[in-house]
This record gives structure tokens, C-alpha cells and sequence, in this order.
């Protein structure tokens, strides 16, 4: 059975930081692109950033460029993301999510995009907050 399983959310002051993670389980993550996504309250789910499974491209909104970092551990079926220097308007659920891509070199042009992904997680909230 396919499951990802996000952790590692909670409460932070503005500035601080937080490490998520994305732990796989039924399939190999390294033959997937993972994408971290993320849902404030009212507003739709946004593409945050997203680490392909060929040679490890990562790719990252506008917003969290220079503050987030997405790696993976394929030796531990893990995806991380860390966010430094965090934002109120970073405040919201985070949810990682897998697909098997066939051309990991075109990735760049559709990561932000939902509807590409195969599985979800649960999601894991981030609030920001002093």
C-alpha cells in the first residue's frame, strides 16, 4: 500500500525554523518526484517546491526561494524540507506528495501543478507565530 506520512510541523516565531519530513512507504522514493505543497486557511493549495527523480532538480516558488530546502534520503525513503527564516504567511498545512514522472528533464514546467501528483500525504501544520 502506497502511504506518505508528513511530520516534523508546529509552532514557531516569525525568523525561526522547521524541518519537515516526508516518509514513504510501498514504493521506492528515489523513482518518484516529490512536490511539498501547502493550504492557509481560505486559500488554495500552493505548489512550494518540488525535487525530481532524476538527477535531484529541485525547483521552488518564488516565495520560499533562498529559505527552503528540499532533499531526499533514498536510504531512508525520505523526503526533507527545511524552512529557515520563517514567515507569518508561511502559517499553513503542508502536504508532500508523489509522482512517477517519465522525463525527469521536462519536471521544471509542471511541479506546481496538483493535478500531476499520485499520492498525498495527511498534511503536517506549520503555524508561524509570535
Amino acid at each position: 500500500q502506497v502511504q506518505l506520512v508528513e511530520s516534523g510541523g508546529g509552532l514557531v516565531q516569525p525568523g525561526g525554523s522547521l524541518r519537515l519530513s516526508c516518509a514513504a512507504s510501498g514504493f521506492s522514493l528515489d523513482t518518484y518526484a516529490i512536490g511539498w505543497f501547502r493550504q492557509a486557511p481560505g486559500k488554495k493549495r500552493e505548489g512550494v517546491t518540488s525535487i525530481n527523480n532524476g538527477d535531484g532538480s529541485t525547483y521552488y516558488a518564488d516565495s520560499v526561494k533562498g529559505r527552503f530546502t528540499t532533499s531526499r534520503d533514498n536510504a531512508k525513503n525520505t523526503v526533507f524540507l527545511q524552512m529557515n527564516s520563517l514567515k507569518l504567511e508561511d502559517t499553513a498545512v503542508y502536504y508532500c506528495a508523489a509522482v512517477r514522472v517519465e522525463v525527469p528533464e521536462f519536471w521544471g514546467r509542471s511541479w506546481y501543478n496538483e493535478y500531476e501528483y499520485d499520492y498525498w500525504g495527511q498534511g503536517t501544520q506549520v503555524t508561524v507565530s509570535s
